[in-house]
């Protein structure tokens, strides 16, 4: 589960399906008890007689169906004394039911994609799955079993009390995350957005279970939830089943409370400082600003944009360029109340942190100065209106996106939004900027008397309903062809051929929603002797590549794509350069073109590598003090094979600050002369385009560009160690993090690795339904995330068998030394005993079912056909895999089990502040 207050960006809006549930209704006879509202470019609403309102999203593009379920209940709902507690129950839903014992084991073993989120105005619960109707049944009748019948009992909130705690925890080891929870506390003084949605600790941990039964039998009715399904559904057998499983529920005859708080105007600056360990320093303001129904709402979105975006934003060239701040940001809430506009920069650790608040606080109170141009918003809004465009492509993420339009007052907000930015012009943003971003308005903090006090008034949104009666929306997205993902029909769509001497290429042309076409570009270069000492130039160049070319600045580069509606990243590695695009069928000719030109004519400028070497050295120096980063270089430093001068050596934090350090702009220049190149590697391209034409295409800008250095893979071998165990000091930081592993020999190749992937997901592969999450999490209530990992080599000799066996967890510092006997036990007990043959069952089934959904998705595809033309195989190879799955025995995977899994030889590296944890224990001792 998660925990979230999800800001609303305007550009991720949700897609939309086709036409068929306007057909239903001006034609098609409704279930009894079922009334239909308003349909809007192919969402559809109805509601039953108990009050569920039901949104309904059909395409027959992708295979999979999404069920969402919304309830109008967050952190905004909670009294005194009960913060936390919608997030609390976020948790306890997933304890079971007098007739549901193990709701999560049941979703993982059908291969559900499932989890929760809790918002400030909302709790939502999601379900993503093959389109099935058995699974959809189950799902449908769960969500009404549990909507009305969840146990909330006192033995699962005692087991789960330590995982919330220590999610909380984990939050307050990030600061931003902290830093933003204050501001928001200071900025809001009665309204509940000022609360966070974990709660506080004395909340969390106090809270009578009969208050928070109260609160679920108050909020958890159907008359307060919306329920969403987006997919490969029929509209008229859904809605049958929706009234079978979530019709019978009663309408409660308690009327919902009605919430009348009102935050007043800020009448003064404000401020606050926190005071932690660690390296990452951050300056931040925010003001106060109407909800998303407000006219306003839509000006200071586009108000956002021209502030934060990077490159082109003004906070990035006032503060990045001026080597003021390492990164910036900027954001505005669009929710059900009025919220806040955030701005905040990212200081160096060396840098000026007075200057850089100057700066950044200028930037956002004296546009008057420098008002903001009708250039500036028509970039913004085709920036804003591009991330419209391409989340309408997807139609399973609508059973995400609309919960929040539907939590800021009616879903149908998504569309009166769009339409809204569309039509702001620079008038409007330089208004809203000089009524809102006031040091009035602002929370930094501080308060000084004033006679005259310039105050920002925060009107009152109009009424939804006003905004959204007789709204018709536009024509729907064109929705693609029912494509069958099976491997077999995968390998017959899909053309596969080389250019060249060495460029493979395959070619899956299909018709998809919005014609949108992936990209998927691998090319290699360089071997061990020429890359030695090198690293560093190879990492740095890679990440230059977008900052401009010989042609573009990095800005005109970001604004190409844009205007090409294409998400695209060219970047490079040690070995290797990637181009990867999500584009249209009409603009992918000049998305490749693009991508191409800045492949190979990168102008490499000073001013950005410098920009780039102090974002590097920033990030680095924010890990010094993280427990994770701390065990996991030590943990790394141990297992690693290379002598000095390896290029995949491990490096000290210390070394690789250094290497930053003395990299010069020369250097990078160098390697890209001397190493990249096109003519050797793999391209896969899926999606909405002509075959012949993007051949031709691809021929003419990759396969003649040899690199300089011809590409030979390093070899990776098994290499055992000695169980090692090691404990590091984190002053001031609450959660506390474990990491272990142990080599093993495995291939991907290996009969063995189909048993050693059921065996890990047995073991640990899932945080809420595993061995490990079973006992540590639901069982002990240790970790809020503990889970485990299997890799296996793979190389096109099938000789590299460098292995492992890794295992994760989280947990507060006084409770670290059981989680690691636990998991200890657990492993252990893995090897000596084996698994069951109902796991062996579920998780197969899980496994295959997921392996179908991920064939599913054009993205996943296009990865998995460039690495079938790396390694030289064919998706019969992923046939015949899901056919081992299929086959496996429980003797075979007890048997590869304990052939490989060695307990004796676990090395654990945990980090955390023990010392306090320590004297806290001795100190409740003496008492």
């Amino acid at each position: 589960m998660k925990s979230l207050r999800f800001i609303v960006a305007l550009g991720l809006a949700v897609t939309l399906s086709l036409g068929q549930p306007t057909l239903l209704h001006a034609q098609s006879p409704l279930p009894k008890g079922i009334t239909a509202g308003p349909s809007i470019e192919g969402i559809s609403e109805y509601t039953l007689s108990n009050g569920l309102r039901v949104l309904l999203f059909p395409d027959a593009t992708k295979p999979t169906v999404t069920v969402n379920l919304v309830y109008g209940v967050g952190s905004v709902h909670e009294n005194y004394g009960e913060t936390g507690m919608a997030h609390l129950l976020e948790h306890l839903l997933f304890k079971g039911t007098p007739t549901q014992a193990d709701i999560s084991g049941e979703m993982k073993k059908r291969g559900i994609d499932f989890n929760a989120t809790t918002g400030l105005d909302r709790t939502n619960y999601y379900a993503s799955f093959p389109a099935n109707n058995d699974t959809l049944d189950w799902v449908l009748a769960m969500e009404a079993d549990r909507m009305v019948n969840s146990n909330i009992a006192r033995k699962d909130l005692d087991s789960e009390m330590t995982v919330v705690r220590n999610e909380l925890e984990a939050n307050e080891n990030n600061p931003g995350g902290v830093l933003f929870q204050r501001i928001r506390s200071t900025a809001f003084l009665w309204h509940n957005y000022g609360n966070t949605t974990i709660g506080a600790r004395s909340d969390v941990e106090g809270v009578p279970i009969d208050k928070l039964q109260a609160f679920y039998r108050q909020w958890y009715q159907p008359d307060n939830a919306t329920l969403i399904v987006a997919g490969r559904i029929d509209t008229a057998d859904v809605l049958k089943r929706i009234g079978t499983h979530l019709g019978k529920l009663k309408r409660p005859t308690r009327p919902l409370p009605r919430f009348y708080t009102i935050e007043p105007t800020q009448d003064g600056e404000r401020e606050v400082t926190v005071r932690r360990v660690g390296d990452l320093r951050l300056v931040a303001a925010a003001y106060h600003v109407p909800a998303l129904a407000h006219p306003d709402s839509a000006p200071l979105s586009v108000l956002a944009n021209v502030l934060g975006h990077t490159p082109s934003g003004r906070l990035h060239k006032t503060l990045v360029e001026a080597k003021l701040a390492a990164a910036t940001g900027a954001s505005s809430e669009s929710m059900r109340d009025p919220g806040l506009l955030s701005v905040v920069a990212v200081v160096p650790k060396d840098g000026d942190t007075a200057r850089a608040e100057a700066e950044l606080l200028k930037q956002a109170e004296q546009v008057a100065a420098q008002p903001i141009t009708q250039q500036e918003v028509d970039e913004a809004k085709q920036r804003i209106g591009n991330g419209y465009d391409l989340y309408f492509t997807d139609v399973n993420a609508v059973g995400m996106g609309l919960s929040e339009f539907q939590a800021a007052g009616d879903w149908r907000l998504l569309f009166t939004s769009r339409d809204a930015i569309e039509k702001v012009i620079a008038a409007d943003v330089n208004r809203v900027a000089a009524a809102y971003l006031k040091s009035s308005n602002r929370t930094l903090g501080r308060f000084i008397p004033t006679e005259k006090p310039d105050r920002a008034e925060i009107a009152a949104a109009p009424p939804v309903a006003s905004l959204v009666e007789g709204y018709t929306g536009r024509a729907a997205v064109n929705a693609g062809e029912n494509f069958d993902p099976s491997p077999q029909n995968i390998q017959a769509r899909t053309q596969t051929f080389t250019l060249g001497d060495g460029l493979k290429v395959s070619l899956l042309p299909k018709k998809t929603r919005g014609e949108t076409v992936i990209v998927n570009a691998n090319f290699r270069f360089g071997d061990e002797a020429s890359i030695a000492g090198r690293e560093g130039a190879a990492g740095m160049a890679g990440a230059m590549l977008m900052r401009g070319s010989k042609t573009m600045t990095r800005e005109q580069i970001d604004q190409r794509l844009e205007q090409l509606k294409t998400q695209g990243s060219i970047s490079g590695n040690l070995q290797g350069a990637g181009i990867g695009l999500q584009t249209r069928r009409a603009h992918l000719a000049d998305a490749l073109a693009l991508a191409a030109d800045v492949l190979r004519n990168p102008a490499f400028p000073e001013s950005e590598f410098e920009q780039l070497r102090v974002q590097a050295i920033t990030g680095l120096e924010a890990s010094r003090k993280e427990p994770g980063s701390i065990a996991g270089r030590a943990l790394a430093q141990y297992f690693d094979p290379w002598p000095v001068g390896h290029p995949l050596r491990a490096k000290t934090l210390d070394e690789s600050l250094a290497q930053l350090q003395a990299l010069k702009l020369d250097d990078l220049r160098t390697f890209h002369r001397d190493f990249y190149g096109t003519a050797y590697g793999e391209i896969a391209v899926v999606g909405d385009f002509d075959p012949v034409e993007v051949r031709a295409q691809l021929e003419a800008l990759f396969a003649g560009w040899a690199p300089g250095h011809a590409y030979a893979p390093i070899d990776t071998r098994y290499n055992a160690l000695p169980a090692k165990r090691e404990r590091f000091e984190t002053p001031d930081k609450p959660n506390a993090v474990l990491l272990a592993r142990h080599n093993l020999s495995l291939r991907v190749a290996d009969d063995d690795y189909p048993a050693m992937v059921i065996a890990n997901r047995i073991f640990g592969g899932g945080a809420l339904k595993s061995r490990l999450g079973d006992r540590i999490r639901q069982q002990e209530g240790l970790s809020y995330g503990v889970s485990s990992g299997v890799r296996a080599d793979d190389s096109r000799s099938g000789e590299d068998d460098a292995g492992s066996l890794t295992i994760q967890a989280i947990a507060a510092p006084e409770n670290m030394d059981k989680v690691e006997t636990l998991v200890r036990e657990e492993l252990a007990k893995l090897v000596s005993d084996g698994i069951t043959a109902e796991e062996l069952k579920d998780a197969v089934s899980g496994t295959l079912t997921e392996r179908q959904q991920s064939r599913a998705e054009d993205g996943s595809v296009a990865g998995m056909l460039a690495d079938q033309l790396y390694y030289g195989r064919t998706m019969q190879f992923t046939a015949d895999l899901d056919a081992k799955y299929q086959a496996l025995t429980l003797e075979q995977v007890n048997a590869a089990i304990r052939k490989h899994f060695k307990p004796e030889q676990l090395s654990v590296y945990v980090a955390g502040d023990f010392a306090k944890a320590a004297d806290k224990a001795s100190t409740s001792a003496g008492e």
